[in-house]
């Protein structure tokens, strides 16, 4: 029975997300780190003309789309847009609401949390907020990543 469960366990990988923004809205970009079994695996990518939520949710979006079969995630990001609204069901609810907050305004980015909101029943996630830009190693790297796509694009 032990190796019976060992061998359907499923794979734990250990992603990190960031998000940049040159103006927001404005050039923008994203970073993600994926590692599984010591082995790390950089993406990044971005957009000319976006938000930094866009960004933020992008990044975790192409994290978990890049997992080629379902995972054990821990998701580390220094977005709390992104945390709360998966952890405290604020996002289910805006989907549930059609798209609508509790105060009957327009959710932002449904288009992206419905891409988000799928992949998560695809794995199984744990989401794990750092602060930013408080010497997290994987999230300076993934803000690198991020601001150097973002500067990619013609200001």
């Amino acid at each position: 029975m032990q190796t019976e469960r060992v061998l359907n366990a499923m794979k734990h990988v250990d992603i990190y997300t960031d998000g940049a923004c040159r103006g927001n809205p404005g050039r923008g970009g994203w970073g993600a780190i994926l590692v599984f079994r010591g082995v790390e695996k950089e993406l990044s990518g971005g957009e000319p003309m976006t938000t930094n939520n866009r960004m933020e949710l992008s990044a975790a979006i192409e994290a978990l789309a890049a997992l080629h079969e379902p995972c054990e995630v821990t998701l580390t990001s220094d977005s709390k847009y992104l945390v709360d609204a998966v952890t405290k069901g604020w996002a289910e609810a805006w989907r549930a609401k059609g798209w609508k907050k509790a105060d009957k305004s327009p959710a932002l980015n449904p288009d992206l949390w419905e891409k988000l909101l799928n992949l998560l029943k695809k794995h199984q996630v744990t989401f794990v907020w750092v602060k930013g830009h408080d010497g997290h190693p994987y999230n300076e790297r993934c803000d690198k990543l991020a601001t150097a796509f973002a500067d990619s694009f013609e200001a």
